[in-house]
């Protein structure tokens, strides 16, 4: 996929994250984000920076999917990046919305069970 900003495509980065995640590929999921991103969970209230937090996040998530882990229900363009529910690591349904850096790359990440939030 290019990251130029002339070619970006925030929906073809999402698609891309839950192919990472339902594969359980720590190293293209966290291929995906920004050196410096950042992640807020509201299922654990933990916000995260960086790789190396971001891969201590994932990697145990990843080592143990269930059969409908990171299926898509929903996928929308919003004001400043992309919506996506779908199923968590645990078969459960969540919201997740991205932020993208210029180049393309994930910034920002904000995540929580579905219904239980409010949109961004």
């Amino acid at each position: 996929m290019s990251t130029s900003p002339d070619t970006f495509d925030p929906l073809a980065v999402a698609v891309d994250w839950l192919g990472a995640g339902r594969s359980g590929d720590l190293d293209a999921l966290l291929d995906l984000y920004d050196e410096r991103a950042t992640l807020e969970c509201d299922c654990e209230v933990v916000v995260l920076t960086g790789r190396r937090a971001l891969s201590a996040y994932w990697e145990p998530k990843l080592d143990c999917l269930s059969e409908r882990a990171f299926s898509l229900n929903n996928m929308a363009l919003t004001g400043d990046g992309v919506q996506v529910d779908y199923q968590s690591y645990e078969g459960k349904p969540v919201r997740i919305l991205f932020r993208f850096a210029p180049s393309g790359k994930i910034a920002h990440t904000s995540c929580g069970p579905l219904g239980l939030r409010c949109p961004a």
